[in-house]
């Protein structure tokens, strides 16, 4: 991957992470919302996301992070809003040094997916606008389809859900992961 990729791929991380973060803060005074994911509130979504960017940070850094668990540990803090622009400040910080995003391979693409899909499933959740940024949809789709295999997919993305054939990017984006675009 070329230097010009690299700031490409921390540029559409920043405007993923960016859109994420204002459903976060749309978000705070609803943790206890259900969210379109199995059996997860807003608040447990939000210590998911924060775990997620703990680990992809940890993975740039080198470090022998653990995945990030079933049973997301509480990371949220009393100001979810400033926990999560921290969190989202480390892991851009860590993928800016040298030879980071060569030595972990497509993980910064996925934590772009990630975010963009949580944000989808935060605003979702709390009534806000779910509507994602104009190209977005299809650099995630473009970064995760056909990474994962079928036994994979599992516990990460629920399974695939047809998506119409004029469907938007979004919605196949949407569709891929499991989420039904018409809800």
């Amino acid at each position: 991957m070329s230097h010009t990729d690299q700031t490409d791929l921390l540029d559409v991380y920043d405007r993923v992470s960016g859109w994420t973060a204002v459903k976060v803060k749309g978000a705070t005074r609803q943790l206890d919302r259900e969210t379109p994911c199995d059996e997860w509130d807003v608040r447990t979504l939000l210590n998911h996301m924060l775990d997620t960017q703990r680990y992809f940070t940890g993975a740039a850094r080198g470090e022998d992070a653990s995945p990030p668990s079933p049973a997301p540990p509480n990371l949220l803090g009393d100001d979810p809003v400033a926990t999560f622009e921290q969190s989202r400040s480390d892991l851009m910080r860590a993928f800016r040094e040298p030879g980071a995003i060569e030595k972990t391979g497509p993980a910064l693409g996925i934590a772009c997916a990630d975010q963009l899909l949580h944000g989808w499933d935060l605003a979702k959740a709390t009534g806000q606008d779910a509507t994602m940024p104009e190209g977005l949809p299809t650099l995630a789709y473009d970064m995760i389809h056909g990474r994962f295999s079928d036994e994979q997919r599992q516990g990460v993305f629920k399974p695939a859900v047809k998506a119409a054939p004029d469907a938007t990017a979004q919605d196949k984006l949407l569709a891929y992961t499991g989420r039904d675009p018409a809800t």
